[in-house]
């Protein structure tokens, strides 16, 4: 783009929010440095339409911050300016992907090793490594893989909480506490009178 179409010209709403926003003080640096470039660039009336070169010798910055201030303004307007601008992608891309992620869990699901009673985080890492589904893994990622949770379990394994509950009495007949519906029928047959 040229030069000529980078004019940034503010109007009296716009000033005003860039005034409110710096006055303020409660907004990121990095936003009320953006704030100030933009109201020191303004070349409408009334405004200082400062050069790049002046404004970076008074604001403390660089080149392509202003320039890309300038640019941002002049072609997507002045809220794209104040807004962060998503992601489209993650910094670091997932290590387990849906196939890898299967295979982790039917592992963990399954035997541990010889000589181990159970699976560990640390020792699941190291196999994942070894039975290559995964080319690296620390354990905390296999952790955070492990607890997601994408489906929820069924009400007629956990009972529905609004649903009405009974108490039950133990052995010495002090009451054991509420017990959802599916429970109960398992536990009542259990119990004799």
């Amino acid at each position: 783009m040229s030069a000529k179409k980078l004019i940034v010209e503010l109007d009296g709403q716009e000033r005003a929010r860039l005034d409110a926003l710096i006055s303020k003080g409660k907004s990121p640096a990095k936003m009320i440095l953006k704030a100030r470039i933009l109201l020191k660039a303004d070349q409408a009336e009334g405004g200082p339409g400062w050069l790049d070169a002046q404004i970076l010798e008074a604001l403390n910055t660089n080149l392509t911050m202003v320039s890309r201030v300038r640019e941002t303004f002049v072609t997507k307007g002045l809220d794209a300016v104040l807004t962060r601008k998503k992601r489209e992608t993650p910094p670091v891309p997932a290590i387990f992907d849906g196939e890898a992620q299967a295979k982790l869990t039917a592992l963990a699901c399954s035997e541990p090793p010889p000589g181990r009673a159970r699976w560990t985080i640390r020792l699941l890492a190291e196999h994942v490594v070894e039975r290559k589904i995964v080319a690296t893994a620390h354990f905390n990622t296999v952790g955070r893989a492990l607890k997601k949770r994408t489906q929820t379990a069924p009400d007629r394994l956990l009972g529905d909480p609004a649903e009405s509950q009974r108490r039950l009495r133990r052995g010495d007949g002090r009451r054991a506490g509420r017990l959802h519906a599916a429970a109960r029928s398992g536990a009542a047959a259990g119990l004799s009178g």
